[in-house]
């Protein structure tokens, strides 16, 4: 049975600009003296990657929800733990992945099938282009779910939150070289299954 999902009280935040947003350091060092203000700016911030990376990993959004609340709560509970050897963007993402995996051993949760192709269009297309860019991207979307998880969490992290190799090695807990050999791995299977589904397409496009 599975509880409605309820955010923390911090976070309900109102959008920051300019010099109103300090660093993402200073916000840490404020949430360590329990500044609720410090709170609100780093879950505005991040929430919606950490969201993301949680749903690519649980395929579930109830439970992608119930991590982005278990990050931010561990991050207001343990703010002096970041010792600054990373970014906090790569930070948050090893707890997020932490979080989310324990999440996965959970009986009581079913997964759900992930939406990943991305709706929104660039107006300025002609509908032509705009169709041939959404069924690239639909396509891509798919190519990637049937991925194994390790290598779709690499190409997630790489790709969709931009982090480097290494920054991708630290937050997935192993070597560079591992992560090295993800990625080319990764690649080469998205590479062949985008050649078998375009074949596929263009056979029955006349």
């Amino acid at each position: 049975m599975q509880v409605a999902y309820a955010a923390p009280s911090w976070a309900a935040h109102r959008p920051l600009t300019g010099s109103q947003a300090p660093s993402d350091e200073a916000l840490l060092r404020l949430i360590s003296k329990r500044e609720q203000h410090a709170m609100r700016i780093l879950f505005s911030r991040h929430r919606v990657r950490v969201f993301r990376f949680a749903l690519s990993i649980t395929k579930d959004q109830w439970l992608a929800e119930e991590v982005v609340s278990d990050v931010f709560l561990d991050v207001w509970r343990r703010a002096n733990s970041f010792k600054g050897r990373s970014q906090v963007s790569t930070w948050l993402l090893g707890i997020a992945r932490n979080k989310a995996l324990m999440s996965m051993r959970r009986p009581e949760h079913q997964r759900l099938n992930e939406e990943l192709a991305d709706t929104i269009d660039d107006t300025t297309e002609s509908p032509e282009a705009a169709m041939q860019r959404r069924q690239t991207r639909t396509i891509l979307a798919d190519c990637i779910v049937q991925l194994p998880a390790i290598h779709r969490e690499i190409i997630d992290l790489v790709y969709y939150h931009q982090k480097s190799i290494a920054e991708a090695a630290e937050i997935i807990e192993v070597p560079k070289n591992t992560a090295k050999t993800r990625m080319f791995y990764a690649r080469k299977h998205i590479a062949r299954m985008l050649a078998v589904k375009r074949n596929a397409r263009d056979s029955f496009s006349f």
